[in-house]
């Protein structure tokens, strides 16, 4: 009797690709963002047809377009809702959630820390350009105080969302950072983001260099990264600079920059634990205006993970265990319900 054996083809980056034209400006950080997505994809192990890109509207939105996946270009910051149907109905497939940071965290947002507290296992792609490109310019929920566009002529007044801290405060189980300008860092995190069960959330930086030109120019330009990134690794030390010889160190609660040296060695530094969340809270907040003891280096990588249950897995359990109990559903008496009554 012979055997069956089936082989999954082996996948390149360009088996990601489609015949779509790549409409975003020239210079766009999202081509590079594309560019990674499909280089992880064929590592992944996962069948192109169990695969959905879904999004929102925005520049990012495009995303299923230019991705040989299943993809669903949806509504105004809705993508984080009907990706969570589609993932209770289909837990097989691999989800990823294409936003921005208008769209996830304005008209979206309600969305957003819902999908994060349920905890459902999809990955949400946050590309956070500080700006709406699309519309043209209009300042977003994560624009800087003071910042002048066609929405603000005279700066904006609004107090800027931080998204990793919102995530933390929503439960999320896990938080990361990363930028479209360096293309290992963000590779390397979006495989972590689709290892994780549950809800990945990564907010990338991405350049507008049309409606935000420079933005994180500091953490991205070979000139100014090396003293302004710090990335965390789990077990390591939190170190950075062009020399490698300044580290943070905490003063109570308090992250310190120190110099190594005189005293001063790597054992005496914070050390990266993705798995403690209180620590979690601080890194995050190595967001805001610099610290009287000087300006803190900006985080990138896993700040935070946890293990809890995904929504679609006790979805699933409770209907088994309904289901085992009761015999065959009766969609009739569920709609009609214990409150009826008989008008006569």
């Amino acid at each position: 009797m012979s055997e069956t054996i089936t082989t999954v083809p082996v996948l390149s980056a360009k088996d990601f690709s489609t015949d779509q034209e790549v409409r975003w400006c020239p210079g766009c950080g999202d081509y590079s963002i594309l560019a990674q997505v499909q280089k992880i994809m064929p590592g992944l192990g996962i069948p192109k047809e169990n695969i959905v890109i879904v999004s929102g509207i925005g520049c990012s939105s495009r995303f299923p377009y230019y991705m040989n996946t299943f993809g669903l270009h949806s509504i105004h910051g809705r993508a984080t809702a009907i990706a969570s149907g589609l993932k209770a109905a289909r837990p097989d497939l691999s989800v990823w959630i294409v936003t921005g940071d208008g769209d996830s965290l304005s008209i979206g947002g309600n969305h957003t820390i819902h999908l994060l507290r349920r905890n459902f296992n999809v990955n949400i792609l946050l590309f956070n350009n500080q700006i709406y490109g699309l519309t043209k310019g209009q300042y977003s929920p994560t624009s800087e105080p003071k910042k002048v566009t066609k929405s603000t002529p005279y700066g904006s007044i609004d107090h800027p969302f931080n998204p990793l801290a919102l995530a933390m405060g929503a439960d999320a189980t896990f938080i990361a950072r990363s930028m479209d300008r360096d293309p290992k860092h963000l590779q390397a995190l979006l495989v972590r983001a689709h290892q994780h069960q549950g809800t990945s959330f990564l907010e990338i930086y991405q350049n507008c260099n049309i409606f935000n030109d420079g933005a994180f120019e500091a953490f991205t330009e070979k000139g100014t990264k090396a003293d302004n990134v710090l990335f965390v690794e789990q077990g390591k030390p939190l170190i950075f600079g062009a020399s490698q010889n300044k580290g943070i160190k905490l003063d109570g609660f308090k992250p310190i920059i120190v110099e190594l040296g005189n005293g001063i060695s790597a054992d005496d530094l914070w050390v990266h634990d993705e798995k403690d969340f209180y620590k979690a809270q601080t890194l995050v907040r190595m967001f805001d205006n610099p610290s009287i003891e000087g300006h803190l280096p900006r985080p990138f990588g896993v700040f935070y993970q946890t293990d809890r249950p995904c929504y679609e897995e006790m979805l699933s359990l409770q209907l088994e265990e309904v289901i085992g109990s009761r015999g065959k559903g009766d969609l009739d008496k569920l709609l009609r319900g214990n409150e009826t009554w008989t008008i006569q």
